[in-house]
């Protein structure tokens, strides 16, 4: 018998060792994902002396290369038997990226180590939730999620504190070693993970078999993205980021307008304030939906935040307020962190498809953050800051009526994947039932 077919909450326990390495990497991979993010900027700028449309240029090929690599991604983490290979090497990878990039600054050098990194990103996330899901089974992923987030969120905060400080003190490119170290460390931490404790076929979301070979299949692609309840997912994704992408970039613009030379110390005191907020958050989250609570109650609550921490943007540009209403961030990013992946779990069990919509996921989350951008600049430019908060706030709004009219519960939902083939037009995987609202 298959294990995912075996799956129970009474399931052995995975061991020990592999759930270290569980925590190990999500708090390292926390900075190692993300690469050397604003402080490239910094480097290029105060070091190398870099005009400013060379460094634009240098920071979007990060993000248009995991943009385009998004969906490979997920569809290589579903196929491969090797996820641990896939985590190791993408870290070795960055650690490339960033010594290069620290030790030989060109432009050409720069920029292609930048989409290396990009797509690097995008397996990591995908590759830690399968991995994730593959060793501790469906029964425990939620209390799995929230740790991870936690381990992630820790690891974020104790980075932010370990490059300012670096910058600070002996130089902006020893930020770019400190994310090398932790990428090696991430590949040497991931071999405490057992590979025969991985169920691959579970880790993929395949746990119905095929009639005609009693193994797990995947959905076709076509199939998967003929689902309502992911399209309307996905479009809630989108519009959470939209909405709230571009709110701490404006934040960070109207304190350097209204007190210069405070901007920096703001931006940095919002980051650690939201990251220990968002540790706290990944732990709650994981209690509740321990306890019965539904995934869509708890998404609701990230997005009743955000409509609210817009509005308060838009009434003050005092540094203090600031990072006060920041730590808002920490409750609806916390959230989402462990919602999404379970969300995205539960509308791909029995697909074989879960990695794919993680990289769904995340190809969402970049639009919507490049058009919170994009879209709030050009209404900050002509009709000011509160205007721009305001109509992120209203980005907000639609984002919630969206969610909570057309998203179904999917906690304990049943799999029903139809195997058999396709006919033209008809979609052969019907909506699952659901339960809505708070399960007891």
């Amino acid at each position: 018998m298959n294990k995912s077919s075996g799956e129970a909450s009474g399931a052995p326990r995975p061991p020990a060792r592999s759930l270290r390495g569980l925590d190990g990497l999500n708090f390292l991979m926390a900075d190692v994902r993300d690469g050397v993010g604003p402080y490239l900027a910094v480097f290029l700028k105060a070091d190398q002396h870099w005009p400013a449309g060379q460094i634009g240029i240098a920071m979007a090929a990060s993000g248009i290369a995991a943009a385009l690599a998004q969906i490979p991604a997920g569809l290589l983490v579903d196929a491969s038997h090797s996820k641990r290979a896939l985590v190791a090497g993408a870290g070795l990878l960055v650690a490339l990226g960033c010594l290069s990039m620290a030790l030989f600054p060109g432009v050409l050098l720069v920029i292609a180590a930048q989409a290396a990194l990009g797509a690097a990103s995008a397996v990591i996330p995908p590759a830690l939730a399968a991995l994730s899901l593959g060793i501790v089974g469906r029964a425990r992923l939620p209390g799995r999620i929230s740790r991870n987030e936690s381990f992630n969120h820790a690891g974020n905060l104790i980075a932010a504190i370990l490059a300012g400080t670096l910058g600070h003190f002996i130089g902006y490119r020893w930020i770019f070693f400190l994310v090398c170290g932790f990428a090696v460390a991430s590949a040497v931490v991931v071999r405490l993970i057992d590979p025969a404790g991985i169920d691959h076929d579970l880790a993929r979301g395949g746990e119905q078999p095929d009639p005609a070979t009693g193994r797990p299949t995947a959905l076709p692609i076509r199939q998967v993205l003929a689902r309502r309840d992911l399209r309307v997912f996905l479009i809630a994704v989108l519009l959470f980021h939209l909405a709230n992408a571009a709110m701490l970039p404006l934040a960070g613009q109207v304190v350097a307008l209204a007190h210069p030379g405070e901007d920096a110390m703001a931006l940095s005191a919002c980051i650690i304030a939201a990251q220990l907020t968002m540790v706290g958050i990944a732990w709650a989250v994981g209690r509740a939906i321990a306890r019965g609570i539904g995934r869509k109650p708890i998404f609701l609550a990230a997005l009743l935040i955000l409509p609210l921490r817009g509005v308060l943007f838009a009434l003050t540009d005092d540094p203090y307020a600031i990072v006060a209403i920041q730590v808002l961030d920490g409750v609806a990013a916390g959230i989402f962190g462990v919602v999404s992946v379970l969300i995205a779990a539960d509308l791909m069990r029995g697909t074989g498809r879960f990695n794919l919509a993680q990289g769904l996921t995340a190809l969402a989350v970049g639009v919507g953050a490049s058009l919170s951008n994009l879209i709030s600049g050009f209404i900050v430019q002509v009709f000011g800051y509160q205007a721009g908060f305001l109509a992120l706030a209203g980005a907000a709004l639609c984002a919630l009526g969206w969610f909570a009219a057309l998203m179904p519960e999917t906690r304990d939902r049943a799999a029903q994947p139809d195997h058999t083939a396709a006919q033209p037009g008809h979609q052969t995987l019907p909506p699952a039932p659901v339960t809505a609202g708070i399960a007891g």
